[in-house]
């Protein structure tokens, strides 16, 4: 029995290869218009036009082609109901149960700059739309495919399809041309309208308390939805938030040394570098061993057993890295609860960062830019060397990522102390140094945000401290200076501050 499928795509990526299969098959006759039955034709692939199969031309120099009732009367008709198939016979209509579709580049179009408004609008689909949407509503009988991604598993289906799966290619259907009407009503309104669609990945059991419920969504296949869980407890809101968090700072050493990072509430409580990452943990852990138990684990590195071993030895929530050796996983695996996650790629950050606020929300660049001492000035009489510099940069890398007030204390990178989240400089100063305590001596200060009195530099001098890196910026920036020379101190700033709210 012949089957009908219906090809009218811009995007012709695959379709060849598509509708050689179709023909393969040797039940299909496919319908076709324009440069798409051109294309088929080039390569021997027998095809009847639109205006053929209707008696109807293509008017208004093409805006009319598919919007016919012998198109969608075979594509809307419902199989079950007698009187849908007494219409159809009426009418001459054969049944259409496949429909491939993609949509004029409007989007391309409107990229261009000082695009003309007309031709911007002779780029607005009308059948496309119209062909997608009638063959999503009756998935109960037709094949919609709106993407080539979607061609290859069709075929190695033998193209058949189940209503299920009839269902979720509706559904791709209807978003791209939801989508695709919402990028046309904006450039018509000369809006830019942010829109943020996510699909849910899982209900988690709670938020960041337990009265409070909370989804997961992702937005890309990227990320953590795409990230492999070898072993452990379901993930929480809180897990993710800290992942995320432990991720971001990991992807400023991905081309270092091996390092580890150990984040509790959204803040780190140890960084390290070495020459192994089982060096580098044990570093970062013994940092500030007290805040990293049930703490969350990042690592450049893979998971080797020597890691292993030292990642059971203590409670942790999560760890992830971007592999792990079959033999560490089964260490591991003496600590079931234990969320054990592998993530390849541990860089790509979400470009911006978004808030909700009361009636709205608030959307900026993500502080992801990478951090050089290019640009730096020295501004005292002391001249770090190159190690200092080098130690000062790790302590800067790590300080944005610190709540506000944020201070960073580090040496040989690792961390000694970290001072986060409090409502005066001097304060996080006080924290960091103290977690730091003798070791202090000899090590450097890292400030997200320029140092407003000298007091922080008095602090830092007095346990230590040989050098400092900040924004600058105050306009008591001379009084620090005068401190830091007074102390044989170094001192740069960056011209750059790193707040995070």
């Amino acid at each position: 029995m012949k089957k009908y499928a219906l090809l009218s795509v811009s995007d012709k990526t695959g379709l060849v290869e598509l509708a050689q299969f179709l023909q393969q098959q040797g039940q299909w006759q496919i319908i076709s218009s324009g440069g798409t039955a051109q294309l088929l034709q080039s390569h021997g692939i027998p095809v009847v036009k639109v205006s053929d199969y209707t008696g109807s031309p293509e008017i208004l120099g093409g805006r009319v082609k598919t919007l016919h009732p012998k198109v969608h009367g075979g594509i809307l008709a419902r199989r079950d109901k007698t009187e849908d198939g007494e219409d159809l016979l009426a009418n001459n209509i054969n049944l259409i149960d496949l429909v491939v579709v993609n949509l004029y580049p409007f989007a391309q179009t409107i990229s261009k700059p000082s695009v003309p408004l007309a031709e911007a609008i002779e780029q607005i689909d009308i059948g496309g739309p119209t062909l997608l949407r009638s063959a999503a509503k009756n998935f109960q009988f037709v094949t919609v495919l709106c993407d080539p991604s979607q061609y290859a598993p069709f075929m190695a289906q033998q193209g058949q399809t189940d209503v299920a799966q009839r269902r979720q290619l509706a559904i791709s259907a209807f978003r791209q041309v939801q989508v695709y009407d919402q990028m046309i009503a904006d450039y018509l309104a000369g809006e830019t309208v942010y829109r943020l669609q996510g699909k849910p990945v899982q209900t988690l059991r709670y938020g960041e308390n337990p009265h409070q419920s909370a989804t997961w969504y992702k937005v890309s296949e990227q990320g953590w939805g795409s990230a492999q869980i070898l072993q452990g407890k379901e993930l929480s809101y809180n897990n993710l938030l800290d992942l995320e968090s432990a991720r971001s700072i990991i992807a400023e050493f991905t081309h270092d040394l091996p390092t580890a990072v150990i984040v509790k509430h959204n803040n780190p409580c140890g960084v390290a570098t070495a020459p192994t990452i089982a060096e580098a943990y044990e570093l970062a852990f013994n940092s500030d061993s007290t805040s990293a138990f049930g703490g969350i684990v990042a690592l450049n590195a893979p998971i080797v057993d020597t890691v292993a071993q030292l990642l059971v030895g203590t409670f942790l929530e999560c760890v992830v890295a971007p592999a792990c050796s079959p033999s560490a996983k089964e260490i591991l695996g003496k600590k079931p609860n234990l969320r054990v996650l592998v993530l390849p790629d541990l860089t790509t950050s979400p470009p911006e960062t978004i808030k909700m606020i009361a009636g709205g929300f608030l959307v900026q660049e993500s502080d992801s830019r990478e951090l050089t001492t290019a640009n730096w000035q020295v501004v005292t009489a002391q001249q770090p060397d190159d190690f200092t510099l080098k130690e000062l940069l790790f302590a800067w890398k790590i300080c944005r990522h610190v709540k506000s007030n944020a201070i960073v204390v580090s040496k040989n990178g690792t961390t000694l102390g970290i001072g986060a989240g409090q409502t005066n400089r001097v304060g996080s100063a006080r924290i960091a140094l103290q977690q730091a305590g003798a070791q202090a001596q000899g090590a450097v200060l890292a400030s997200d945000g320029f140092l407003p009195f000298a007091d922080t530099v008095q602090l830092a001098g007095q346990a230590g401290i040989t050098a400092i890196v900040q924004p600058g910026g105050s306009v008591r920036d001379q009084e620090s200076i005068d401190c830091a020379n007074a102390l044989g101190m170094s001192m740069v700033f960056t011209g750059q501050r790193h707040f995070l709210h």
